[in-house]
């Protein structure tokens, strides 16, 4: 009789082919910035448990919609099993042409999705997860060659009291890691932002990328009254803190295709928030996984199009 079970070979081929499609696809749409679209990751949050020392799982819990992810109990003090996302990082920069940006699941969304009983607080349980897990995975991703890690945070806002603990484990993973750009990707926390200050500004990063697009109105137009979505943007550029905005401009729940000359409208909005053109770097609010592939790319090139007629009126063009 045949055997019906697929071979770990055959898994893992799998894996290569969407991680290569995947990248092909935000090169061709024009991308600076790539990765494989996270092809070989089960969920971002399941996917780094699994292979975190002193984390077992208990069952599955909903996410959103008909999504769910299977949630660990950390029963152990936490450890460094080896880093679980070196080999994606390497079958990427033997392939991509352009930047890569290599996102990792950040300590405190690991904790806070977790059940803790190991730890007598959740910050004793985000501070060993940065100190004992993430940094070294950080610090073999640089030394493989990474230039570019974003810290992916969705949990970030859902406790507006725990921000110093997201600030500090995310100084915690990158601190003595030179030589490399830090982002932290903060999405779909109700667009709470306020939340973040003053506290965030402690924290040691290079870029905040943000979900703004789903917020937003579809109409054409520069002025706040159209832009509503692009409203918490005002309490960056009042910090004056010389850092990169990952400016979402592309709905990641919904079919529709966003026009180029809505994503220029949204990007010079911005741009005359924040004042300084150098600091807004487009992408989408979040990623793009429960989308088609066809609307994905739809989405990616008119994005493109759209920065490039934003540059084409600034003059950088």
């Amino acid at each position: 009789m045949k055997d019906k079970h697929t071979s770990e070979e055959e898994k893992e081929k799998a894996r290569k082919d969407a991680a290569f499609l995947n990248l092909v696809l935000l090169e061709k749409a024009g991308l600076d910035i790539v990765y494989d679209g996270e092809a070989r990751r089960v969920e971002m949050y399941e996917y780094s448990a699994k292979r975190i020392k002193g984390m077992v799982f208990s069952g599955r819990v909903r996410s959103w919609d008909a999504k769910y992810y299977r949630k660990a109990r950390c029963v152990d003090k936490v450890g460094y099993t080896g880093n679980y996302h070196l080999d994606e990082f390497n079958f990427v920069k033997d392939r991509a042409t352009r930047m890569i940006k290599v996102p990792i699941t950040g300590a405190y969304t690991i904790a806070d999705w977790s059940y803790n009983e190991a730890y007598t607080t959740k910050r004793e349980l985000a501070l060993d997860l940065a100190s004992k897990v993430l940094r070294p995975l950080v610090r073999d991703l640089v030394e493989a060659g990474a230039e570019f890690i974003q810290i992916d945070e969705p949990a970030a806002t859902t406790h507006p009291h725990e921000m110093k603990l997201v600030v500090d484990s995310f100084n915690e993973t990158v601190r003595e890691v030179p030589g490399v750009k830090f982002g932290i990707h903060i999405c779909y926390s109700g667009n709470n932002y306020e939340a973040l200050f003053p506290e965030v500004l402690n924290m040691k990063n290079h870029q905040y990328a943000l979900e703004f697009a789903n917020r937003d109105s579809w109409e054409l137009g520069r002025d706040k009254d159209v832009r509503i979505g692009y409203k918490a943007l005002d309490m960056f550029g009042r910090q004056n803190e010389n850092k990169e905005i990952g400016l979402g401009v592309v709905d990641v729940h919904v079919d529709r295709v966003e026009s180029p000359q809505l994503i220029r409208d949204r990007v010079l909005y911005a741009v005359d928030v924040m004042g300084d053109p150098s600091l807004i770097h487009v992408n989408p609010d979040c990623g793009l996984r429960t989308r088609s592939r066809e609307i994905a790319f739809f989405k990616l090139s008119n994005l493109v199009t759209g920065v490039q007629l934003a540059k084409t009126e600034l003059g950088l063009l």
